[in-house]
């Protein structure tokens, strides 16, 4: 064991003074990307100055998801009819940012549901994930003044298998006939089946993804989508936290940048074709910026 972590150390020294060889003869910065610096820290000082703005209170408009408005439809329909609504939060673990955004989600249906004294009923496929729905549908509850209505046994575990876990959504769907699907997470495979029974029962069905794979099943069997980063968007716009808020802004601009960025690259490309001359800074632009 010694000798082992002897050889560990030896191997350690000779790869930092490596390192630092290198370091010397090429020096600490590479001035060619300068300019990729500079957009870099336009990125971050655009996020932390509206994640400040945010937080002293600044109005910082996010525009309405039409999802999210249904929501309201849907968990009042459920009321209506007197069945539940089932909120599939996805089948990764609390460790992936989809999850998270769904549980944000569901802190708004169970607050509404709350209103409307309806039954939310949450299968999930990670138990990290039940006690953190289990905690979040509780806190909506008390915000909504119906602390006594909040049922546990609600939120459960079925199980890690992902096509156990499907299979058993299915069989529900079609025995209790929720007026109302709402999927917010992670889906593989599993996305479509979900979809096309919840089709089949006749309830809305709101979803919301950033597998690009897995949108096109939504958008067809599914009332209203979510997609994409509009899924991390109504994550903000529900919570109306500061830092999230500030976050969003600040990476729009940053894409705005982007946008202009690459536009400007469009041009200059074409403009050499005619322009041969412009060869030089169209290398300079895309080996500095854009490479």
């Amino acid at each position: 064991m010694a000798c082992f972590s002897l050889t560990s150390v030896l191997l350690a020294a000779e790869e930092v003074a490596a390192a630092a060889e290198t370091a010397e003869s090429s020096g600490l910065l590479n001035m060619d990307r300068l300019p990729l610096l500079g957009v870099a820290l336009f990125f971050i000082f655009a996020v932390v100055y509206w994640i400040t703005v945010a937080r002293s209170g600044g109005e910082i408009k996010v525009r309405e998801i039409a999802g999210l408005k249904a929501i309201e439809e849907a968990v009042g329909r459920a009321t209506e009819m007197g069945r539940s609504v089932l909120f599939v939060p996805g089948i990764q673990d609390v460790s992936e940012i989809q999850t998270i955004a769904g549980i944000t989600v569901l802190s708004k249906v169970a607050k509404t549901a709350a209103e409307y004294d309806a039954k939310v009923e949450v299968p999930v496929a990670r138990t990290l994930v039940m006690v953190t729905a289990r905690e979040t549908v509780q806190e909506a509850f008390l915000a909504a003044g119906r602390p006594d209505a909040y049922n546990e046994d609600l939120i459960y575990y079925v199980t890690d298998e992902q096509f156990g876990y499907v299979a058993y959504l299915s069989g529900m769907m079609v025995r209790e006939k929720p007026a109302a699907c709402i999927y917010m997470g992670c889906f593989y495979a599993e996305s479509l089946i979900l979809a096309e029974t919840g089709n089949s029962i006749g309830a809305i069905q709101v979803a919301g993804t950033a597998m690009p794979a897995q949108l096109p099943f939504f958008v067809a069997a599914c009332d209203y989508t979510l997609i994409g980063e509009e899924f991390y968007a109504a994550s903000a716009y529900l919570s109306e936290s500061p830092a999230e808020l500030g976050s969003l802004k600040g990476q729009d601009l940053a894409k705005l940048l982007a946008f202009i960025l690459i536009g400007a690259g469009a041009l200059l490309a074409t403009a050499t074709q005619f322009v041969p001359s412009l060869q030089g800074a169209f290398d300079f632009f895309t080996g500095t910026l854009l490479g």
